[in-house]
């Protein structure tokens, strides 16, 4: 029988050991149980890292949840660059200004004007279109200036329904601009954002805002792995904003649905299949309530109708490594033929592409990718999860010279 000291485990690699070591096992049993090679338990287990759905494989075969690797430890041990922070410069000063007895601390001197509300959500608007076409330059210039705007309208306004507009449309700069931090990694600064984003809009009792912005939060924790946390704000604000199903709107039915999606797909990657489950049919109430309809949100969670319920659960497939299936029930869908359609599952098909690598399909794979290179580059460029597809179409086929579209997929990634 192993021996194990009370000291507790600080850092991933050490808390696998201690649990493959309290169930009796060896790396390389371990690593067979999960799909892995042996190598690859003993680099974690030397403080490497990997990614999360390596974790979410360990975790599953060793009936953990993926979280439990995943508790507190202490810094990372190498350095890191500070261009993020040159680059994101203005939107640090926008959201987080540093603060004096007095509040935030303004940048320059301004005269107070009377802000002009209307021109300010017409801004937002334009800062979302920017963003759903994939236009990040763009909503990268506009931000800094909108947050800075949007302070100065609540600032402005003491109470009244300005105060209250003003507020609304501060929550909804803020989660734009929570959700771009997102996409490019940037994730501290992002959690200030859709924190804020959560205040202002539960001070004006306004739980759509609420519910968008904890759907983006939701999202946040998910690419920090912090995935019980994820599972548990989505659940308790979908269970908070449950709607009357023959009296809801379909932006209420929306706003709940998509949170019932995130927890499931939280649940999913933290080895809770059931869970996973049992959410996803709820939300197939708030899918199958919308009809043929779909409930848009530009600002905030996008879109949703029955294809995004569909989409999710196809999605958890995959997060049990269970890829002949994903191609099964893909199959079963329509292929969108409009842009608008085609743009919304672009996720998914980094899903099915992502199948065909673990069926050893390179092609098919390849196929996917440079499509989405085609229609979506911008988008792509920020999804790792294609860049990881992309390696694992290239490590499974050794043997094989690269074709021309794999060639130019590997100089779009920076793979060569």
């Amino acid at each position: 029988m192993p021996e194990h000291t009370d000291t507790a485990p600080t850092n991933p690699g050490e808390r696998l050991k201690d649990l493959r070591l309290t169930r009796g096992l060896t790396q390389e049993r371990l690593a067979a149980r999960a799909g892995l090679s042996a190598g690859v338990v003993k680099k974690l287990e030397r403080g490497g890292a990997a990614r999360l759905d390596t974790y979410h494989a360990l975790a599953r075969a060793l009936g953990v949840r993926t979280s439990a690797l995943f508790e507190s430890s202490g810094p990372h041990s190498s350095t890191r660059r500070d261009d993020d922070n040159i680059d994101l410069m203005p939107l640090r000063q926008a959201i987080a200004p540093p603060v004096t007895f007095s509040g935030r601390l303004a940048t320059v001197d301004t005269i107070a004007t009377e802000p002009v509300l209307t021109r300010l959500r017409s801004i937002a608007n334009e800062v979302g279109v920017a963003y759903h076409r994939d236009n990040y330059g763009r909503v990268a210039a506009l931000l800094p200036s909108l947050v800075h705007a949007a302070h100065d309208a609540v600032d402005y306004y003491d109470n009244g329904p300005e105060c209250t507009e003003a507020l609304r449309i501060r929550s909804d700069v803020l989660q734009m601009a929570g959700r771009y931090l997102t996409q490019v990694r940037a994730y501290d600064l992002a959690h200030v954002a859709l924190r804020d984003a959560i205040e202002d809009a539960a001070r004006i009792s306004d739980m759509g805002g609420v519910a968008a912005a904890v759907y983006q939060q939701g999202w946040l924790l998910m690419r920090q792995g912090r995935l019980d946390e994820a599972e548990q704000v989505s659940i308790a604000t979908a269970d908070a904003v449950e709607p009357r199903i023959s009296r809801a709107t379909k932006q209420t039915l929306g706003a709940w649905g998509k949170l019932l999606v995130h927890g499931s797909a939280a649940a999913a990657r933290n080895n809770r299949p059931q869970e996973a489950r049992e959410i996803l049919r709820l939300g197939r109430t708030a899918g199958a309530a919308l009809g043929s309809g779909q409930a848009v949100a530009v600002s905030s969670w996008g879109r949703f109708d029955w294809r995004t319920v569909a989409f999710q659960g196809i999605e958890n497939q995959l997060v049990a490594e269970k890829p002949d299936r994903v191609l099964r029930l893909s199959a079963r869908l329509p292929t969108p033929s409009d842009k608008k359609g085609k743009l919304f599952a672009r996720r998914h098909l980094l899903d099915v592409a992502q199948a065909h690598a673990m069926l050893r399909q390179p092609g098919e794979a390849t196929d996917i990718l440079w499509l989405l290179m085609d229609e979506t580059p911008e988008w792509l460029r920020h999804q790792r999860m294609a860049a990881d597809t992309f390696h694992d179409v290239l490590s499974r086929g050794k043997r094989r010279r690269p074709t021309s579209r794999q060639r130019e997929l590997g100089a779009f990634f920076g793979a060569v």
